[in-house]
């Protein structure tokens, strides 16, 4: 443990440092990220500026799912970036091979070992339309939808790192699974709005089978109405905990599947 410890300060600081030599490089990164997500709300306001409500929700209702989903998405981003070089070339090129002579779990190496800090674009963004939208989308902040609001939040971004690691995982095997995680995170895109201005296929999809509806419209179905909570909150834990449970046992499987590159 103590090992593990003096191992993961050691990353930190080496983080720390990469961070310090490239601050335009962070500050680029976490402007684009915000430029990004000013025009998906852009987008937002000239659609309410043709309709007053969309699948019976108002725009400031809108842009609270929009801005609560950020807040995940950002978490992810920050702490288990590295988790898509895996699958796309740390396997291939057989460099998986030295997170497997160090003492410690070679996962939780591979997502200590970078610390994507640019994401604080995706978070600030999030955090801040949150904020200016509540009021307006009747939200009321209590102590006990503050704790709700944190758990969900910690359990939406873990449905995004299991996708994340499962995935990847599958590099063990056909050695590079980058694309197919990729397939899988595009569908986050479909979080940021409600469920129900889908079809009953693509509802389907984001919600039982690529389960990204719990990383936005769920939890925050929750906020906006006070309802279902046991669904709304629950599920997000519950889903979380299983993906989580399968992402692992399928990183576990393909550990012991992996071929060295001297193999």
């Amino acid at each position: 443990m103590k090992k593990t410890l003096k191992i993961y300060r050691l990353l930190l600081v080496q983080n720390i440092k990469t961070l310090m030599e490239y601050r335009i490089d962070f500050l680029t990164g976490a402007l684009s990220f915000i430029i990004d997500q000013a025009v998906g709300i852009g987008f937002i306001f000239i659609i309410f500026s043709q309709i007053p409500q969309l699948a019976g929700f108002t725009l400031e209702q809108i842009v609270f799912i929009y801005g609560f989903s950020l807040i995940p998405k950002g978490l992810d981003h920050m702490f288990t970036d590295n988790l898509w070089s895996v699958g796309y070339f740390i396997v291939q090129r057989g460099d998986f091979d030295k997170y497997l002579t160090r003492p410690i779990d070679p996962l939780f190496h591979i997502i200590a070992e970078k610390f994507q800090i640019d994401a604080a674009g995706e978070l600030i963004m999030g955090i801040a339309l949150v904020c200016l939208s509540a009021g307006a989308a009747n939200v009321v902040f209590t102590p006990l939808s503050v704790l709700l609001f944190i758990t969900a939040i910690i359990f939406a971004s873990l449905i995004y790192t299991a996708i994340k690691i499962g995935t990847a995982a599958l590099a063990f095997w056909i050695k590079v699974s980058g694309q197919i995680t990729q397939v899988f995170y595009m569908t986050n895109e479909f979080a940021k709005y409600p469920t129900t201005i889908y079809s009953n296929f693509i509802r389907t999809v984001i919600t039982y089978i690529v389960p990204f509806a719990f990383t936005g419209y769920y939890p925050c179905l929750y906020f906006l109405t006070g309802e279902n909570p046991l669904f709304n909150i629950g599920g997000v834990v519950a889903v979380a905990t299983v993906l989580f449970l399968i992402a692992l046992f399928i990183w576990k499987r393909g550990l012991k599947a992996y071929e060295s590159a001297g193999s």
